[in-house]
């Protein structure tokens, strides 16, 4: 038997872990994990209260880019994006990073209320150091150096989302995103991917010729992209109920564009669904900007993603590349402008945030802008 994500227009009866949405009289949809056997499938999909079936699927962390220097590399995102001319440091916003977890103990996080929950089942702490650094990027304040976009956000909601060794499910993504906007993040950030390739790989190891082994794919992936579009309308419609984060994801690490200028890789689940804000990577060409080696296409919006320095576990530095450290970097400055609009007197959301982000993109001192590569340009802080 497989085990499948179900979504449904009323409780289930088993939860598997999925925060409860209902905060009004009217339910919203909710999701458990069952294992159903092939043959009754059908059956389960025709129950009128049940809206979406979907295999669960392996994920991943975007896996940066290790950067060999004998000194770290100074936190230029922050001043390439105007975080360190901006008056605005996110104080009041609620970011939420589903990740490898946190180092709670890091400088860099001292005073913040960081509100910790494990989906992996491998405990709360980061091993690996990916969420550490995502983190710490997005509000890490030092010490001594400041390495986060949006130091003033004292209040952190880290879902360990994927487990010690960087891989997970689709369901703890689900799960964690749900947990995220019962909790009323204002914003989300995602640097991970749903492992296409992975899953290839493993049906195929267990026999399955290739060509099925694709197949099967290909369905497991088209059934979580009509999940997340659901999970992401779920989230799109709580906006009326004053709820509604701004979702972030990172575009991917698989292009190739030194070995080939057309080895291009489209972005995949989450920066591919519906109303999530993608993320290029951008690096430094002397005093100009270019488009990663490695950044995926198809991104809304661009940010630095090569050479970042942020956090590490036990309390340290390091630096590293890819369209990880981009993502960040936008969640960083989102919590800037969700700061900025507030304190005109509006009423901050993800609807104002997101346009904000994208009208105020620069295009200026990028070298050889394509807007398939970049979006429409690198994210600008308020002033």
């Amino acid at each position: 038997m497989r085990e499948y994500i179900v979504l449904r227009r009323e409780a289930p009866r088993s939860t598997y872990g999925f925060a409860s949405l209902a905060r009004h009289e009217e339910a919203d949809p909710t999701l458990s994990v069952e294992r159903i056997p092939a043959h009754a499938l059908a059956e389960l999909t025709a129950e009128p209260e049940v809206a979406l079936v979907a295999p669960k699927m392996p994920t991943r962390l975007i896996q940066p880019k290790a950067v060999r220097a004998k000194t770290l590399a100074p936190c230029w995102g922050i001043e390439a994006v105007g975080a360190l001319a901006s008056r605005y440091t996110g104080d009041g916003v609620s970011v939420a990073v589903l990740d490898t977890g946190i180092d709670a103990s890091h400088p860099a996080f001292s005073g913040m209320d960081l509100i910790e929950k494990d989906f992996s089942g491998s405990g709360n702490g980061d091993l690996d150091g990916h969420g550490t650094h995502c983190a710490g990027t997005i509000f890490g304040s030092g010490p001594g150096q400041r390495i986060g976009v949006a130091p003033g956000v004292n209040r952190a909601l880290i879902g360990k989302v994927l487990a010690n060794d960087g891989t997970g499910s689709s369901e703890m993504i689900f799960d964690g995103l749900l947990w995220a906007l019962d909790q009323r993040a204002d914003i989300i950030s995602l640097s991970l991917g749903f492992d296409f390739p992975g899953m290839v790989k493993t049906l195929s190891g267990q026999g399955w010729p290739v060509p099925l082994a694709t197949s099967n794919t290909l369905e497991t992936y088209r059934g979580n992209l009509r999940m997340f579009d659901a999970i992401m309308a779920i989230i799109k419609a709580r906006s009326a109920f004053g709820t509604s984060p701004l979702v972030i994801a990172a575009a991917g690490n698989e292009s190739r564009r030194k070995t080939n200028a057309e080895y291009r890789i489209a972005a995949s689940l989450p920066a591919a669904a519906d109303d999530v804000l993608s993320v290029a990577a951008v690096g430094r060409d002397g005093q100009q900007y270019r488009v990663a080696d490695f950044s995926n296409t198809f991104a809304t919006l661009a940010a630095p993603g090569v050479g970042i320095t942020s956090a590490a576990p036990g309390g340290g530095f390091r630096t590293l590349s890819g369209t990880s450290m981009a993502c960040p970097h936008v969640a960083g400055v989102a919590a800037l402008w969700w700061e900025a609009i507030a304190a005109s007197g509006r009423k901050a959301n993800s609807r104002n945030v997101r346009a904000q982000l994208i009208a105020q993109a620069t295009r200026d001192g990028i070298v050889d802008m394509d807007e398939v590569d970049l979006g429409q340009g690198m994210v600008v802080a308020p002033v």
